[in-house]
């Protein structure tokens, strides 16, 4: 669902949660990923859908030269990005991407929010989905190893940022503005 996000600004502009970013994937891998997530994820621990997370926690003072940079960002085509390997997480399992194009977007973002960063955000991430998480180690490998098992790497879809407010639980939306242009610079 498509918000204003000026509407969304103006109405929280005194909110005090942390703000998440993510990449948005297009409809079919979001399919394929969630469905894989909703599968694997402990159920009673699994209050979000599948996403990749860019900015894990921006304070909320960021909003609004927030989605003006997501808007800029996204007056370009898509990043390209690669569904590259299935990844251990110890406890769980993830698929890995690789996109340079995506890594330079969330690193002109951080830019602009130099000195307000987490330390988690200053490093440069490791794109991933996470399909399971915080079980035992035994069966993430299990998972790990079935997964694995005729992966081959193949392009995936990315179709916009968005934006959300951590308040503990499941997510809330704040805005999101999808990729338009033809070429990327």
């Amino acid at each position: 669902m498509a918000m204003d996000i000026h509407t969304a600004v103006d109405d929280r502009s005194e909110d005090t949660a942390p703000i998440i970013v993510t990449a948005m994937m297009g409809s079919a891998d979001f399919a394929w990923a969630d469905a894989l997530r909703k599968q694997h994820f402990p159920a009673e621990r699994n209050w979000l859908k599948a996403h990749i997370t860019l900015f894990h926690h921006l304070p909320p003072s960021s909003l609004e030269q927030l989605m003006p940079l997501l808007r800029l960002e996204c007056r370009a085509a898509p990043p390209k990005v690669r569904l590259a390997a299935v990844m251990s997480l110890g406890r769980g399992v993830a698929y890995r991407l690789e996109s340079p194009e995506l890594l330079a977007i969330r690193q002109r973002i951080a830019e602009s929010f130099h000195g307000l960063l987490t330390p988690q955000d200053q490093q440069p991430p490791r794109l991933h989905i996470t399909i399971q998480n915080k079980v035992d180690p035994q069966q993430a490998k299990a998972l790990f190893e079935e997964l694995s098992r005729g992966f081959r790497p193949r392009p995936f879809s990315i179709v916009g940022l968005a934006a959300h407010y951590y308040r503990g639980g499941p997510w809330e939306a704040v805005g999101h503005v999808k990729f338009r242009g033809a070429s990327r610079p």
